[in-house]
């Protein structure tokens, strides 16, 4: 893969979080959604990753290709056009 999109500069851009409320963990839980599987297997990342992504994408986020390589160097990608962001999301209240 030469180009691809990182979730946490997304989800960071997007919600207008800081960088330490990125984790995946994190992210996760301000989208009141809970780890599904068992933490550091690449499967069950990816499918939480996936998880994000489609909340991001409902919640009006277009996900664009953010970093790239060149010449073995890690290369962010900006956009020529700022995107509209979205209120940072909200711990969901819990019903007792």
């Amino acid at each position: 893969a030469k180009k691809w999109i990182n979730i946490r500069k997304s989800y960071g851009n997007f919600y207008k979080v800081p960088r330490n409320q990125t984790k995946l963990t994190i992210m996760l839980e301000k989208l009141g959604m809970n780890y599904d599987g068992r933490p550091h297997s690449g499967l069950d990342d990816s499918k939480n990753i996936a998880r994000i992504a489609i909340r991001m994408l409902q919640d009006g986020c277009e996900l664009r290709v953010n970093e790239r390589m060149h010449a073995g160097q890690l290369m962010t990608v900006s956009s020529s056009t700022p995107l509209e962001g979205a209120p940072a999301p909200q711990m969901p209240r819990y019903r007792n």
